[in-house]
């Protein structure tokens, strides 16, 4: 019996004005290049006039070398349909970049989820406006930059960055904790590729010292929110939200407590999805099929 390899798996994003037969005419093309669907899942937000989402992970035996006809075939379907579509080869992983500043809590997280093999990703490097978690970063051989970031030398500081992101080819920016702003031009370069964390359950308390705020309000739910980042301020599609209990006991320390537990999973699940190829963005929604 012939087994298949990575190489021979690959995740497909199909995006499209919803009509009759799409999911006949991609099952059907695939099987003329002998490829199994191993999951499907579709979504439409509207069966008379809406738009069509589709997700689709088959495997195919000598798929590298069927590759380009693949790809060439699937533009003329693909134009039948008006789809906006995306293969993924799965022997192609991703490169990431984390951003963090003083608070390494999901920073940890995400090295952990890598190390235990549940983040499928190469960590090309960590940048940090301060110094703090290089020690545990070059530990486990992940270079690490640190680079100076406030709002009087904002643009210089991009400038390195942006070299650094193209020099290690990365496809995918974490802010971990990143507690700088990121100027348009920078978020431009890196449309629906920036994932955010913010320590409040969006929209509720945007911006700075949500905790605070929280618990001054006195609430009795605080959350995080894993979105990607926009050039409005906490605004950008939301991928994971979670939340969790607190009451009258505690107060801004435990709800800090508490709520960096959340980010952590938050920001974890959200960066797992997008490397997963579970993650569709649609004006400022986004569509995750889980």
């Amino acid at each position: 019996m012939t087994t298949t390899t990575k190489d021979d798996h690959c995740t497909l994003l199909v995006q499209c004005p919803d009509g009759p037969g799409i999911v006949s005419a991609i099952s059907t093309f695939l099987l003329d290049y002998g490829a199994n669907i191993i999951e499907s899942s579709q979504y439409t937000s509207n069966p008379d006039y809406g738009t069509f989402f589709m997700r689709i992970e088959f495997c195919c035996m000598n798929l590298m070398e069927k590759r380009t006809n693949l790809e060439a075939g699937f533009a003329k379907l693909a134009n039948e349909f008006s789809m906006d579509y995306r293969f993924s080869y799965h022997s192609e992983i991703k490169r990431t970049a984390i951003f963090v500043s003083k608070d390494p809590h999901c920073l940890m997280e995400l090295l952990w989820e890598w190390q235990n093999g549940d983040l499928e990703t190469d960590i090309a490097c960590v940048i940090s406006n301060h110094e703090t978690a290089r020690g545990v970063v070059e530990s486990i051989g992940i270079p690490f930059h640190y680079i100076p970031a406030n709002k009087d030398i904002r643009q210089r500081a991009e400038e390195k960055q942006i070299r650094l992101m193209e020099e290690y080819d990365v496809d995918l920016l974490v802010l971990a904790r990143y507690m700088q702003i990121l100027t348009p031009s920078f978020v431009e370069c890196f449309q629906d590729r920036i994932i955010n964390i913010h320590h409040s359950f969006l929209p509720a308390f945007v911006g700075a010292r949500p905790y605070e705020r929280a618990y001054d309000r006195g609430v009795k739910l605080i959350g995080a929110t894993s979105h990607f980042v926009t050039n409005e301020l906490d605004e950008g599609p939301i991928i994971e939200q979670d939340i969790e209990r607190v009451d009258h006991r505690d107060d801004v320390t435990d709800m800090k407590k508490i709520g960096q537990k959340v980010e952590r999973r938050v920001l974890a699940r959200a960066v797992k999805w997008h490397l997963e190829d579970r993650v569709i963005v649609q004006d400022n929604k986004t569509i995750v099929f889980r």
